[in-house]
């Protein structure tokens, strides 16, 4: 099992931006794929960004096409935290934001799924003001 807690979310004004952070604890997240995935009220969840770190030290990453260029997802294994930088954020990016955890690879496909992830955790409101 592993638990996942995220914070950082909070009000923030458009073209500014915010650190996500998400602690992760139960097992070493050095084997996962760690990902953020974004929601609004009515609508479904959605894809942001993930990454994948293999044994021989390659790492892959996924972005979702809107954010790509803005938002950067990092980990620290050995501390189990993973982030989510946030640069120029537009109101659009406004949303409950929740980290992710699959054991193994789970970036078959290019924008995965929340069925790819097996750990979620309770989420944190980002709010982008015009």
């Amino acid at each position: 099992q592993v638990q996942l807690v995220e914070s950082g979310g909070r009000l923030v004004q458009a073209g500014g931006s915010l650190r996500l952070s998400c602690a992760a604890s139960g097992r070493t997240i050095s084997s996962y794929t760690m990902g953020w995935f974004r929601q609004v009220p009515g609508g479904e969840r959605e894809f942001v960004a993930a990454e994948h770190w293999s044994a021989s030290g390659t790492r892959n990453t996924r972005y979702e096409d809107s954010v790509m260029g803005r938002f950067t997802i990092s980990r620290d294994n050995g501390k189990g935290m993973v982030y989510l930088q946030m640069n120029s954020l537009k109101p659009e990016d406004t949303a409950v934001y929740y980290c992710a955890a699959g054991e193994g690879w789970r970036l078959q496909m290019t924008l995965p799924s929340p069925g790819s992830f097996d750990y979620w955790g309770q989420g944190t409101q980002v709010t982008v003001s015009s």
